[in-house]
Parts: C-alpha cells; structure tokens; sequence
C-alpha cells in the first residue's frame, strides 16, 4: 500500500513536472512570437500573370494530325509580353509599386541582394506597400520573342563591375571604391554575376536594339492591370535602362502616381513625347543617384557617362518644375549618403535608402 502511494505521489508530480515544463516552453513559444512578429512578414495573396505582348500568327491551315511539321503553318505564338510575380501584404496601407529592371537584369535584383538581405520588395511589403515585380518582354521569365536575338557568350563581367562604379578589377580580383557599401566578399561578388539576364530578342550585346516601345506598352498593360485589381494607381520603381520605357509608358497608362527612376540612363528632353506625357499627368518624379559620380575615377570611360546622365535628369527636373511639375534629384552623397554604386538598392544601406524613398513619397502624399 505504501509502495502505491509512493507511486502515485510520483506520477502526480511527474505529471505536475510536465505542465509546468509544457506551459513555460508554450509560454516561452508565446513570448518569442510576441518578439518576432514586427519583423515578420504577412502576405494575404501572390501569384503571377502576363501583361501586353502580341500574338503572331502564321498563313496556312494547321493540321494536328501532322503536327510535328516544320513550317509552323497556320499556327500562333504568344510573344513580347511582361511577366509579373506580385505579393499583397495583410496589412496594405500605401499605393501598389511596380518594380522594372535594367539591362541584363531581373526581378530577381528587387527580391534580395548578392549577400542574401532582404531586398527592396520586401522592404517596401514591410511599409504596407503590395509589390509587382516585372521580368520585361524577352527577359526572365517573359522570354517568348517575336524576333530573332543573339545570346552573347562574352566574357563581360569586368565590363558591368566598372561600368556600374562598383570599383576596379585588378589582378584577378574585386577592388571596390573607398567606403563602398557593395558586400565585396567572394561569395557575394560570384552571386552579384550570377544575376545577369540575357535578353532573347536582341542582337547587340550593349543593348543598342533594345526595344524600348515594347517593352514600355507591356509595362502600362501591368499598370492598367494593377489598377483593375487594387482600384489603385501604382507608383513606378525603374532602374537603369528600365528607365526609359518607365517615362514612355505614361503615354499608355492613366495609372502612374508618381515615378521613382533609379539612376536611369538619361531622361527624356522637354520637347519629347514622353516629356510631355508624364507633364501632362501630373506625375511627381524623384531620381536616385549613387556615389562616384562626381568622384568617379576619370580614367574609366564610364565616368564621364554617368555625369552626362545625370546632368540629363538635372536639366529634366528643372524643366518639369518650370512648367508646373513636381522633379527632384536626390543625390545621395549630399544627403549624407555615402558608397553606393549603380545597385544602390542590392547594397549593405539598401534598407536606408528604401526609407529615404518613402519619406519622398509621404512628403508628396503621393495618390
């Protein structure tokens, strides 16, 4: 009988023992989520769909009881069109931003950066904004074209790492700028090339037949787009030479609320259509440059580039504003922002600068 109660004194505080142990790992579960949850983020919807583009169609009869015959007669191909990967957050405060890539470039670059941070499209979900990211027509995953491209099998990495002011390649290896923000290990500088993107309809390996009207249709088609779903104007993020099909796409679009271009290669002169049409819609525009600009090294060729862009953007916003536009230029070393290069959003201050855009975009009360 002892025995018995012995027994069972131990199994009641066995069980007493586990409770209390279930009820502190629960409640240490708990207080852990209670922590993290700030940081997390809550998407309500994703999904992908394609925007614009053409359907060709050949002459002849198609017979699909021959259908492995060459011609291709009487057939279809859906081409030139953008492909949008978009994300809605649980709690979606601000207007919609579709995010458009530069030469050689990806969605892929918004997402994350070459040392595996969070990228600008995450940064921005965070701020209430639902994001639509754009791989443009022959690129990524949109990569049907209408016309015949060659894919370059140069060897061009050490042209793009000076050509975008990330420093010099010397000796076999990566010497960034003084002070720059650029995540420099080896690791990060092999994923950095490793995001590069061929272009399927395109013969040069510079871009020179890019197809800027194209690719501009398909981008206000993903506009008019986000518009039927949100009922929202969107706030248009380029980089590059996304930039121009970002200016020309107002003349196909009501839905632009303000363009955010991220050093653009130039900007549009005031007697140009695409002038006239973001004039015409009122649209506010905000440029984003980086640093060695002013001090870039001037025996690079890509120096000399750079300032005439940019000078281009300058002559771009003070004639907006003469004429009753909102244009700013924010050139980050004087604001304090100091080592980034052409990537200024895939680098170590990625998420500084992204604060710096939404201040831009409150202080306008963008809509």
């Amino acid at each position: 009988m002892n025995r018995t109660k012995k027994t069972g004194h131990a199994l009641i505080l066995k069980c007493t023992l586990c409770g209390v142990l279930l009820s502190a790992g629960l409640l240490l579960s708990l207080t852990g989520c209670a922590t993290t949850n700030h940081n997390n983020l809550v998407i309500a919807k994703q999904g992908m769909f394609s925007s614009g583009g053409i359907v060709v169609r050949s002459a002849g009869v198609f017979n699909p009881e021959n259908q492995w015959e060459t011609s291709g007669s009487g057939q279809t191909t859906h081409a030139d069109h953008a492909n949008v990967l978009y994300q809605i957050p649980a709690v979606e405060t601000e207007l919609p931003m579709v995010f458009l890539h530069g030469y050689g470039q990806s969605r892929m670059g918004w997402m994350t950066t070459p040392d595996g941070r969070e990228g600008w499209s995450n940064l921005f979900l965070k701020k209430g904004h639902s994001i639509f990211l754009i791989d443009e027509p022959r690129r990524g995953e949109a990569g049907q074209s209408s016309v015949g491209g060659t894919i370059s099998t140069k060897t061009l990495d050490q042209r793009w790492y000076t050509q975008f002011r990330i420093g010099r390649w010397e000796n076999g290896r990566s010497v960034v700028n003084t002070g720059s923000q650029f995540p420099n290990d080896d690791a990060s500088v092999d994923q950095f090339f490793r995001q590069m993107t061929p272009d399927t309809g395109m013969k040069s390996d510079m871009g020179a037949d890019f197809d800027n009207e194209m690719v501009a249709k398909a981008v206000a088609a993903t506009i008019d787009r986000v518009f039927a779903m949100t009922g929202k104007k969107s706030i248009l993020v380029t980089h590059s030479q996304g930039g121009g099909p970002g200016w020309t796409a107002a003349k196909y679009t009501d839905h632009i609320a303000a363009i955010v271009a991220v050093e653009p290669g130039g900007a549009p002169g005031t007697d140009s259509e695409d002038f006239k049409a973001v004039l015409s819609k009122k649209i506010p525009v905000t440029f984003y440059f980086g640093d060695y600009i002013d001090n870039g090294d001037s025996k690079i060729q890509a120096t000399g580039m750079w300032q005439m862009m940019r000078r281009m953007c300058y002559s771009f916003a003070e004639s907006y504003r003469a004429q009753g536009g909102d244009a700013t230029v924010i050139d980050l070393p004087k604001v304090g922002i100091t080592g980034n290069s052409h990537f200024l959003f895939q680098e170590l201050n990625n998420k500084e600068i992204a604060d710096h855009v939404e201040t831009w975009l409150k202080t306008r009360n963008v809509k």
